[in-house]
């Protein structure tokens, strides 16, 4: 595959430069985002090969922005007409308008992921060999197994983006997940657990046995508890959680409320807040996309921004925002590297990358003596935000009672229900034991889907209400 992308255009790039240098003229930012990307998934359900698909794309878009206003058109065809049929469609925000071309961003040499294709490595062969063994390896440890599925997926994305002063940027993003769900009974009740791991890098060490079976063994431990889990109690209740993964609370509470469109336009709950306290003192909260391998990394964002490590709480007091070029320069800030798009047919906003809690200096032991009463949440699944008023909703998917300082039965069926600026508060404890998820995120923001990290240490959130099936 040529990753030179403007190669791929039935012209040579000197034309393709000058079409953009017209198009743009007058405008206060803009770029030519050129995308190809490759995907690959199968699954594996009940016993057999029940899904594939492999699928290839590749198409250009074109943006021109002016002030608040963005023009935007893309096209699946790689030729200087569409480019042409594009250019006249942006160009209606500049008419009348005369812009100052925003300065390009800063480059950059480092890269936190290979540019090798993991489509292929290993072949089909190996992917459904592999995906079998999970199935049938699931289905003898246990007779209550009654449902495997197993899937394994990966994609390849070449960006190149060309700007009207001539700056270019390409990035190649490599992207692998394994998922594993198993479903297990006793007489008429049903429950079910999972596994996913991922992130920017091929399956590697994944196929090799010890890997995979204790990935497929933490679905089935979970899958167990939740079989003998008792109904959760409803009330105002002390909350342990878990690290890792329940950062997902943090990110869809928090993260969000601190994108820079939101509080450019004020309908975030967080808007004009900037070095106030919106959390407890000891909570620090990033956005980093320069971990090696992570899912929600990126070398550099889609408008050619490299990525940052960007500090968002520090010590309970809000400090920054998540910026793409435009909300940046709108609110007199600087662009952080979080310009993200799903593809070439969408435009970039403000989005994060691995967003994650610092660690403090408590032990989870000592965060489960403390609590009388409570629920220690190990796990969440979905949930559901307001970004305007920061209320939320999540379920629990492994959770226990906590009595007099002890870890007691399993409970299912827990909702975490709050108001991010205000379960911030309440943060009472910080674990010393930050750990990220195992690379399963996507995150979705106005119909745009990309991959994320979450990550927090160990909490203790005090009087937080909890909803469940009994009182």
């Amino acid at each position: 595959m040529n990753t030179d992308l403007l190669s791929l255009f039935d012209c040579d790039e000197a034309r393709l430069r000058r079409i953009l240098a017209e198009t743009l003229a007058g405008a206060d930012d803009g770029e030519l985002f050129v995308e190809h990307a490759q995907a690959e998934s199968l699954t594996f359900d009940n016993g057999r090969l029940k899904g594939g698909s492999f699928n290839t794309d590749q198409g250009f878009g074109l943006r021109s922005v002016a002030g608040e206003a963005v023009g935007y058109a893309h096209a699946g065809e790689l030729s200087a007409a569409a480019l042409e049929r594009a250019a006249d469609a942006v160009r209606a925000v500049t008419a009348g308008y005369s812009g100052s071309y925003a300065a390009a961003p800063q480059r950059t040499n480092t890269k936190y992921y290979g540019d090798d294709n993991p489509i292929g490595q290993p072949s089909f062969e190996e992917k459904v060999k592999l995906l079998t063994e999970i199935d049938a390896y699931l289905r003898s440890k246990d007779p209550k197994v009654r449902q495997v599925t197993a899937t394994a997926s990966a994609s390849w994305q070449v960006v190149d983006i060309l700007r009207a002063d001539g700056h270019r940027m390409q990035d190649i993003r490599p992207m692998t997940r394994v998922n594993i769900s198993v479903v297990v009974g006793e007489g008429d009740r049903q429950e079910s657990g999972s596994f996913g791991t991922g992130g920017r890098m091929g399956f590697g060490d994944f196929v090799v046995s010890g890997n995979w079976q204790s990935g497929a063994d933490e679905a089935l431990r979970q899958a167990l508890v939740n079989l003998e889990a008792i109904d959760a109690p409803a009330g105002t209740m002390d909350i342990v959680l878990g690290n890792g993964w329940p950062g997902v609370m943090l990110h869809e509470a928090v993260g969000h409320g601190l994108e820079g469109d939101f509080n450019r336009k004020k309908t975030s709950a967080f808007a004009g807040l900037l070095g106030e306290m919106v959390a407890a003192p000891g909570v620090t909260v990033v956005d980093d996309g320069t971990i090696d391998g992570r899912r929600g990394s990126i070398t550099i964002d889609d408008e050619g921004t490299p990525s940052g490590y960007n500090v968002l709480i520090e010590n309970g007091k809000l400090v920054g925002y998540m910026h793409d070029r435009q909300n940046a320069r709108l609110m007199g800030m600087t662009p952080t590297g979080n310009g993200r798009r799903q593809g070439y047919s969408h435009v970039p906003m403000p989005r994060m990358t691995n967003t994650y809690m610092l660690s403090g200096d408590k032990t989870p032991e000592e965060m489960i003596t403390s609590v009388k009463k409570g629920i220690y949440a190990v796990s969440f699944g979905g949930g559901q935000v307001d970004i305007t008023s920061g209320k939320f909703v999540f379920g629990c998917t492994e959770a226990y009672m906590i009595e007099d300082g002890k870890i007691g039965p399993a409970i299912k069926g827990a909702m975490l229900i709050g108001n991010g600026p205000d379960a911030m508060k309440r943060v009472s404890m910080v674990g010393n034991d930050t750990k990220l998820d195992t690379g399963i995120g996507n995150c979705g923001k106005a119909g745009q889907w990309v991959p994320v990290g979450v990550g927090q240490p160990h909490l203790r959130m005090d009087q937080m209400t909890v909803g469940g099936t009994r009182t």
